[in-house]
């Protein structure tokens, strides 16, 4: 094809580019000095200082403005005459559907979450639009190409599933400053602010657990006549005090163990500070955004003392119920939530102080609790030219030299791109080849919303799902439902799967449908009684749909006490960026075909031996608390 031609059809091609942080940076970029002129830009986040060391579109003025918006408007400057629109929204919205998404002639993803992810990847699907994907964790990276019908589609592999602990460890024993940060994360962080109705082991410390509900019952109810200070030293107390109390009743769990220490507030700061805090008064509205700014303390990378992790924890909580007094019910950790970070890692180190673990500073526990590797602007630089190669090759329809690549360093062939021919869809996939799914469950005494939000939401990503059994619509969610429709929802949501009024029993088949990303599958159901409470604590296994979930051997699995032993997610894995997460992972026990095994043979980029080699350096770069993450060896998966 002529130079002049294949320039045309780079400037006619009209691109959707989701995500603008640090790949989408240097993608943007990349794109339009490679001669793109219709480009649109989705992402929903603001821009923070953080972002200013590698997101070189953004200034120091930009920060708390839209990032799809200013990255736009930067590019602009250099390349004033081309069209491109930004939309500050979520990819999720309604707004883009298939019909939006059939615009375009390629989307290019630079996303930070497998939710997202899996949607877009469905929406493309349904439009019939190439996406080529991509990821960066510090110094690695990859591009994968996705077209419906030549290519597998971003979910036709299991991705990485979080680590998971034993209650037990989190609750009662941990020996890592990871397992603090899950306790005070998803523990006691949603305790205080998020759904106290929700079951959390955060009470049960011993098997005498019934000694310590009187005191459990009330602990994080507020009573009428106590003011916020007076709550959070109780709060402090009550996990950090009394609980560890309660724990060391129970000889039989510290005969091996090195005992815990209880901490309670008067041993910390002083009788005069705690009432010099509990005077001040201040307005909701005024509060600091920040507990460590209204402390003093300013270097996310110091590590606080014993004393200055429970000033922290303490006006960190007085500020999130002072200033998000409606959200308080309904929050979640986020890592991007100041406050949020504060009092997580404020209460992990007095946590870990008790336990004789090593405090760690702010900086560190965010990258902990948000899963994060720091980003390195090179990689990402890389790995945005290498999705600009292969959207060229997409928009030339010239399939036969498609590319998965993957940047990483192979010392012994003097590598840092290893790339590799993409696979054919893979028949079992339900998304793309609509391969019907299994499910076992005892439908006697499984909820329709066990099923929605475990199954439906959870595990297959869908966001406005229709459950159908029959001809019978069990499930609806939509802003066109009248009353009485959303009346009857709710109450079959209540219901067993078999009280339902099209009653689902074992041997009868479930459709689920998402409208929005026009995605449906069948689920057979499978009658089965009994479960493994740990290794199956929903009670619920779905079959097809395949997440391998990474579990740490318990060495003290065997000393349980009476405590509930479901799964907690261990936040250090998959490992991401803080903007961009990378999936490098190790192909399923199948015989998986190349593109080139259907088409014929033909000489590759790649051999056996080099993917070999490439799998063993990402094996070399996870440590013993990390998530080893492996490339797929298409050739030899056997």
């Amino acid at each position: 094809m002529a130079f002049e031609e294949k320039l045309s059809v780079i400037k006619g091609a009209k691109v959707l580019m989701v995500g603008a942080g640090g790949i989408g940076c240097e993608l943007l970029k990349t794109l339009v000095l490679t001669g793109f002129s219709d480009i649109h830009v989705i992402d929903m986040d603001t821009i923070e200082v953080s972002n200013l060391n590698r997101q070189f579109l953004f200034r120091k003025s930009h920060v708390g403005k839209s990032k799809a918006k200013v990255a736009c408007e930067a590019v602009l400057k250099f390349r004033p005459h081309i069209n491109i629109k930004s939309y500050h929204a979520n990819v999720k919205d309604s707004e883009f559907n298939v019909d939006f998404f059939k615009q375009f002639n390629v989307v290019l993803n630079g996303l930070d979450n497998l939710d997202a992810r899996r949607h877009v990847n469905r929406l493309c699907l349904a439009a019939g639009v190439p996406l080529i994907e991509s990821g960066t964790t510090g110094f690695l990276g990859q591009v994968t190409v996705h077209v419906k019908g030549k290519t597998e589609c971003y979910e036709c592999d299991p991705k990485p599933a979080p680590k998971t602990y034993p209650v037990c460890t989190i609750t009662s024993t941990p020996s890592k400053f990871v397992h603090c940060i899950v306790w005070a994360k998803d523990l006691l962080f949603a305790k205080l602010f998020g759904d106290r109705n929700q079951e959390n082991d955060l009470n049960i410390r011993s098997s005498d657990a019934s000694s310590s509900s009187s005191n459990a019952k009330d602990a994080f109810e507020r009573k009428n006549d106590e003011n916020i200070d007076q709550y959070g030293r109780r709060i402090f107390d009550h996990v950090f005090g009394h609980n560890l109390e309660l724990a060391l009743s129970n000889e039989d769990t510290w005969k091996n163990r090195k005992k815990p220490r209880p901490i309670y507030l008067k041993d910390v700061i002083v009788d005069e500070v705690i009432r010099e805090n509990g005077t001040q008064s201040v307005a909701a509205d005024t509060h600091p955004k920040s507990a460590m700014a209204s402390l003093g303390l300013k270097n996310p990378q110091d590590v606080w003392c014993l004393k200055e992790n429970a000033m922290v924890f303490l006006e960190a909580l007085k500020s999130l119920f002072l200033r998000r007094e409606k959200e308080i019910g309904n929050l979640t950790f986020d890592k991007d939530d100041q406050l949020a970070v504060e009092f997580v890692t404020a209460a992990a180190n007095i946590r870990a102080s008790s336990f004789g673990i090593p405090l760690h500073c702010l900086f560190e526990a965010k990258g902990i609790a948000g899963n994060i590797v720091h980003a390195v602007a090179t990689t990402n630089a890389i790995i945005a030219g290498l999705i600009v190669t292969e959207a060229i090759k997409v928009l030339h329809n010239d399939s036969k030299n498609y590319r998965m690549t993957y940047c990483l360093e192979i010392p012994s062939r003097k590598m840092l791109l290893m790339p590799c021919e993409p696979f054919e869809p893979k028949k079992s996939c339900y998304v793309c080849s609509e391969t019907p799914l299994t499910l076992e469950i005892n439908p006697h005494h499984s909820k329709l919303r066990d099923f929605v939000n475990k199954i439906v939401r959870a595990k297959l990503g869908m966001n406005l799902p229709l459950i159908m059994h029959g001809s019978t619509l069990l499930y609806e969610v939509g802003d066109d439902l009248d009353e009485s429709e959303v009346s009857n929802y709710e109450a079959n949501l209540g219901k067993v799967l078999s009280k339902l009024p099209s009653p689902v029993l074992g041997g009868t088949v479930i459709t689920v449908e998402d409208l929005q990303q026009e995605l449906k599958c069948s689920i057979n159901i499978r009658h089965r009684e009994e479960f493994d409470p740990e290794k199956e604590p929903d009670e619920m296994v779905l079959s097809g749909w395949t997440q391998p979930a990474i579990v740490e051997k318990n060495d003290n699995a065997h000393d349980n006490n009476g405590v509930s032993t479901s799964s907690l997610t261990e936040t250090t894995a998959p490992l991401t960026t803080d903007d961009d997460k990378l999936e490098i992972l190790e192909a399923p026990i199948t015989n998986k075909r190349k593109l080139s095994d259907v088409s014929g043979p033909r000489s590759g980029f790649s051999s056996v031996d080099q993917e070999k080699k490439a799998k063993r350096k990402v094996e070399a770069c996870g440590s013993s608390d990390d998530l080893v993450m492996l490339l797929e060896d298409p050739v030899d998966s056997n």
